[in-house]
């Protein structure tokens, strides 16, 4: 239920399948379940949705293996997690139909060092690497499955690893004995693993115009409740969402989404930006490639400066990230408070007024110098 640009990012997903010709929606959720059916309810746009938990978070394999009761037939399979078009999942389900194998998007990517990369000859799939360390692979598995209803069956017979079903690891079992399809692709794919995967995938969905909102000029979306200043300036592309106020000489966009119910303060800049519901910005802040989550409390003189940063997450680092700050749910700064870029704020911490934040700051934390 993560945003894209002010729509959860699953209700993205929903449009490509239905605009592809799926007739029936089965959704795999885990602990906000509550979250997505209140939101979703029996249908979308006139599908019907089935919903089945997954109680503990054991692999992709075991996701999958949770709807086996309201699956007949061959099913398509696809991250929620990942913004594709229809016609990515068009051509995977004409490729099943055509030939009746296993049938898997893939998409060329400079990069593979953070996807299942993917070994094709003739077309056909003949090995899946997670996450390589060498740059032989130009290849990676997009998430976009057609199978046909025996999967169910390869899964119970693929071995668990730490306790994990991983889908990748029945594919490995068909390759030892079916034709797995290679459908390389070519529209629209944006990965949201990490929380700043939302500035791309934010950008992504501005760019293309897929927003509800009113447009009030070109590439520029304002609900009909959001009150903006005669005196502020909005930077296409930007969407303003529902309930949102924007004061005096405050300059936003370009590439910025306000989720609903979204405060920013007289003289302030945002710019390629991600602000969930409920946020508030005091005057004269500057935010850059930032993202928050809900209810989040940003004093007067914030500044998040923006760009190029090496982001550690646990033990791992991701270098060169176009990153200012991820700053959870429910966090406070008092004001005064100065990011470097690449910081991360837990839920529920609190900045005290003039600090300087870099790197991680837990959950529930509090920084007072």
């Amino acid at each position: 239920m993560l945003p894209a640009a002010n729509r959860p990012i699953l209700e993205h997903v929903f449009d490509a399948l239905v605009e592809a010709g799926i007739e029936k929606l089965v959704v795999v959720v885990g602990y906000k379940r509550d979250r997505v059916q209140d939101h979703f309810g029996p249908t979308y746009r006139g599908v019907p949705i089935s919903y089945v938990s997954q109680t503990k978070q054991l692999g992709s394999g075991h996701a999958l293996l949770q709807a086996r009761s309201v699956v007949d037939g061959p099913v398509l399979v696809m991250n929620g997690d990942r913004l594709v078009d229809a016609a990515t999942i068009e051509e995977v389900d004409t490729s099943y139909a055509e030939t009746g194998n296993t049938s898997i998007a893939v998409l060329e990517r400079q990069d593979t060092s953070r996807y299942g990369a993917v070994e094709v000859q003739d077309r056909d799939i003949v090995d899946i690497v997670e996450k390589p360390q060498h740059d032989e692979f130009r290849l990676i598995n997009g998430g976009v499955y057609a199978f046909d209803g025996d999967i169910f069956e390869a899964i119970d017979e693929t071995t668990r690893h730490a306790g994990e079903l991983a889908l990748t690891d029945t594919i490995e079992l068909l390759l030892e004995s079916d034709r797995v399809q290679a459908v390389e692709v070519d529209g629209m794919w944006v990965d949201a693993t990490y929380p700043w995967d939302l500035l791309t995938v934010a950008r992504e969905v501005l760019a293309r115009g897929r927003v509800v909102e009113s447009a009030r000029d070109e590439q520029v979306w304002v609900d009909n409740s959001a009150r903006v200043h005669d005196e502020a300036t909005l930077q296409s592309p930007v969407v303003i969402g529902p309930d949102c106020e924007i004061g005096p000489d405050a300059v936003i966009g370009p590439n910025v989404a306000l989720g609903r119910n979204t405060t920013i303060g007289a003289n302030s800049v945002i710019q390629h930006t991600v602000l969930d519901a409920d946020t508030r910005v005091d005057p004269s802040s500057t935010l850059i490639d930032t993202v928050t989550g809900q209810d989040v409390d940003l004093g007067v003189n914030t500044v998040v400066p923006g760009g190029p940063a090496d982001v550690q997450v646990g033990t791992e680092v991701f270098e060169d990230q176009r990153l200012g700050a991820v700053i959870a749910d429910r966090a406070v700064a008092l004001g005064d408070v100065s990011f470097v870029s690449g910081s991360l704020v837990g839920p529920n911490a609190r900045l005290a007024t003039g600090v300087t934040v870099n790197g991680t700051v837990r959950e529930g934390a509090e920084v007072v110098r």
